[in-house]
C-alpha cells in the first residue's frame, strides 16, 4: 500500500494545481497567459515541475492580512446599548 503513496500524493498535487490555475481569475495570472500555465501544468504534472512552477510564480498570493477582531457581546458597548434600550422603563 506505502508503494502507492508518492503516486497519489503527485497525482493529488498535480489535481490541485490544475484546478486552482483554472479557476484562478486572468489578472490574477502572473508572467505568463493563463491558457500557457495550464498546458504547462498539464504536461509538466507528472514530474511535478508544472504544479510547482504554477504554485510558486503564476498565480498571485495575497498574504495574509490581520483578522477582524471579534468582540463577545458581553464586552460590545454597541449590543450593551440595544440591551438597554429594550429593558422596559428605560427610553
Amino acid at each position: 500500500m506505502l508503494r502507492y503513496l508518492p503516486f497519489l500524493l503527485v497525482l493529488a498535487l498535480w489535481i490541485y494545481a490544475f484546478v486552482d490555475c483554472l479557476n484562478t481569475p486572468e489578472d490574477e495570472v502572473r508572467h505568463l497567459p493563463k491558457v500557457a500555465w495550464v498546458f504547462i501544468v498539464l504536461l509538466f504534472g507528472e514530474v511535478l515541475v508544472g504544479p510547482l512552477a504554477w504554485l510558486i510564480t503564476g498565480k498571485v498570493r495575497q498574504a495574509a492580512g490581520p483578522a477582524a477582531t471579534w468582540v463577545a457581546p458581553d464586552d460590545n458597548p454597541d449590543f450593551l446599548r440595544s440591551l438597554k434600550k429594550d429593558e422596559p422603563g428605560t427610553e
